[in-house]
């Protein structure tokens, strides 16, 4: 199997497949040698929130001398970033490399490894065998997100990971990732309301299916937010004996902030230092210094400077990212109203007054009037996209709903067009963002990136 016959395969799996709870997974990663087992994690759920998370506490976990495995979803530009090891040098040169030497290092000489295209091949072969073996058996063929949740598995099994920061996908109580046994820590990011179609018409219902990576006598690390969706993690960790640890908000207390990052202090740890930006990031960062915190406790030898060091080396490329600072164009994966509200009022605290033009472009399916609501009243300019996806939302359809916000709306053909018209027409204290659905997004940082080494 090819590269790219394993991901026709991967993308292609639901076309055969039926979500079946956890069944499906669990008799898959049976066939496989039940990897999972052999591996401990941090297991992280949510709806908004979880990546930037997973990368705070994946960092601080490689400061700390980890091999830390990081599983993520979706990417922004390729595949393969979904499935990620991080960690000292000295791990990586102890048969962490890859056939492709994916890795790239930051200035705490921390390296992150993505699955090489052979590695993904190889695995993804082993799971399709295990995946005909079940059809043979009589039973129902894994879905994708099944599929490549095994395959990462497998991968951090190979690659004798210490800790794998587990990120959900959709939900969490029937979440492929939810085979796993009691891990050393489970998260649960903001609560709002996405994907109602399946998770719940109100945020207690999704707060239940989010709830379900709670696991008898374990513990858990929640996002403080509303009472609805805290009383259904507080029912959850009581019915099941886990014990329940909030992050303390009250005690961030911010210094400075500004495009380049942040400082604050959170529970006697001052000084400590971000790069991304929003005062979101901050309430994400004090949850990631409190899991560390947590994990301590249990054993593990993180220390302060882990968690100063590991903060600061975080990235989570595409959340209020800045590419380009004249003129500034800032790219973020907002693509619920609450995202969109997060977005709005950060640009309205690091950029006050300045003209805005937003590009966007969304799925059909998501909440796009609201956040259409949120987002553009007062802007100077929007310009509309189809994202590259059988999901979305057509441009000219987005741009009817825009102009009752704004009176200078126009359809832009390509994303690249689009980009370019932006910034060409950007006065010397204009402001760019592009907004909208994160495989969009990852077109915008690719195209940009290709354009600009041109």
């Amino acid at each position: 199997m090819t590269y790219e016959e394993a991901l026709d395969y991967i993308n292609g799996a639901n076309r055969f497949g039926k979500k079946l709870g956890l069944h499906n997974i669990r008799t898959l990663l049976r066939l496989m040698g039940d990897p999972q087992k052999e591996l401990r994690f941090v297991h992280i759920a949510g709806t908004n929130g979880k990546g930037s998370t997973s990368a705070f506490i994946g960092s601080i976990l490689s400061q700390a001398g980890y091999r830390t495995g990081i599983y993520t979803s979706p990417y922004l530009q390729r595949f393969n970033e979904r499935i990620a090891i991080s960690g000292p040098a000295a791990n990586f040169d102890k048969g962490c490399r890859t056939d492709t030497d994916a890795r790239t290092a930051d200035s705490k000489g921390t390296y992150r490894s993505e699955i090489s295209d052979g590695e993904l091949a190889e695995i993804t072969s082993l799971v399709r065998e295990c995946a005909d073996g079940m059809a043979k058996d009589g039973e129902n063929r894994p879905i994708m997100f099944e599929i490549v949740t095994a395959v990462a598995f497998e991968y951090y099994r190979r690659k004798k990971c210490d800790i794998v920061v587990l990120e959900t996908g959709m939900g969490g109580r029937f979440d492929a990732t939810n085979v796993i046994d009691v891990p050393d820590l489970a998260v649960i990011t903001t609560i709002s309301m996405d994907h109602t179609q399946r998770l719940g018409n109100t945020l207690a219902e999704i707060a239940f299916e989010k709830a379900g990576i709670i696991k008898a006598g374990g513990d858990v690390l929640v996002y403080d937010q509303g009472e609805e969706a805290m009383q259904v993690f507080e029912d959850a960790c009581r019915e099941r004996g886990a014990r329940l640890h909030k992050a303390a908000f009250s005690e961030i207390e911010l210094h400075e902030f500004g495009p380049g990052g942040q400082t604050f202090s959170y529970k006697g740890l001052d000084g400590l230092k971000i790069s991304l930006i929003g005062r979101h990031q901050l309430r994400n960062a004090a949850v990631a210094a409190e899991a560390a915190m947590l994990l301590k406790d249990k054993g593990w030898s993180i220390s302060e400077a882990d968690i100063r060091k590991g903060l600061e080396a975080a990235r989570w490329p595409g959340r209020m990212e800045i590419l380009s600072r004249d003129p500034v164009l800032i790219i973020d994966g907002a693509h619920n109203p609450e995202g969109a509200a997060v977005l709005r009022s950060t640009l309205d605290e690091y950029f006050p007054g300045k003209p805005i033009t937003f590009i966007v472009g969304v799925a059909a399916d998501k909440d796009y009037r609201t956040m259409l609501e949120t987002v553009l009243p007062g802007c100077k300019k929007v310009i509309t996209v189809t994202i590259p996806s059988s999901r979305a939302l057509p441009a000219a359809v987005l741009a009817e709903h825009a102009s009752r916000y704004c009176n200078d709306v126009m359809i832009s053909d390509t994303i690249e067009g689009a980009i370019k018209t932006g910034m060409g027409t950007a006065g010397p204290d204009d402001v760019i963002c592009a907004f909208g659905s994160l495989y969009y997004i990852g077109a915008v940082r690719d195209i940009f990136c290709n354009c600009r080494d041109a």
